[in-house]
């Protein structure tokens, strides 16, 4: 990796896919190889109610930014993120975020059923159904971006399986 590179590992999927959870698996993987790395699920990055009439869609990107400065001045070169990349201009905004990203886009995918079922366990709150709804619509925005490396099955499989061949995929491993 060239001085100044940063690897990026994007998870990308439809809600449901597992990209926090195999994010959080790669990152457990990562570290047992003694690999210093961030990982961050960007969705919490943009959590806020703001003031009424308010609408900031640079703000995850903009606390991306900060929080990647954060690690890479204590020597951070590699960063799993998992977010829905829905566009090109999604990976622009990342690529302002992290000065010199070596950006890989890996899309975890499973039925919509499976999909579906799992935001159904997950979400017990009000918009419990809209989410469960949304699945299969965000599923088909990311197939018509079109902006993954490569895809991973995510179902029927251990946590620590998927990760292993999204990392080896990336050629992280």
């Amino acid at each position: 990796m060239e001085s100044g590179a940063v690897k990026v590992l994007v998870i990308t999927g439809s809600m449901g896919s597992g990209k926090t959870t195999i994010m959080s698996e790669a990152s457990d993987v990562l570290a047992t190889r003694g690999m210093p790395h961030a990982a961050v699920d960007l969705d919490g990055l943009a959590i806020a109610h703001l003031p009424t009439g308010m609408r900031d869609p640079l703000l995850m990107w903009r606390n991306l930014r900060c929080i990647w400065q954060n690690y890479a001045n204590t020597g951070v070169r590699m960063l799993v993120l998992a977010q829905a990349m829905e566009d090109r201009q999604q990976l622009d905004r990342l690529r302002d975020a992290v000065p010199g990203a070596q950006i890989v886009v890996c899309r975890l995918t499973a039925t919509i059923p499976t999909m579906q079922s799992r935001v159904r366990s997950r979400e017990p709150g009000m918009f419990r159904q809209q989410f469960v709804n949304h699945a299969a619509t965000l599923d088909a925005i990311l197939d018509e971006a079109d902006l993954e490396d490569f895809a991973v099955v995510n179902e029927e499989r251990s946590a620590t399986d998927v990760a292993e061949e999204m990392l080896s995929r990336a050629g992280w491993l």
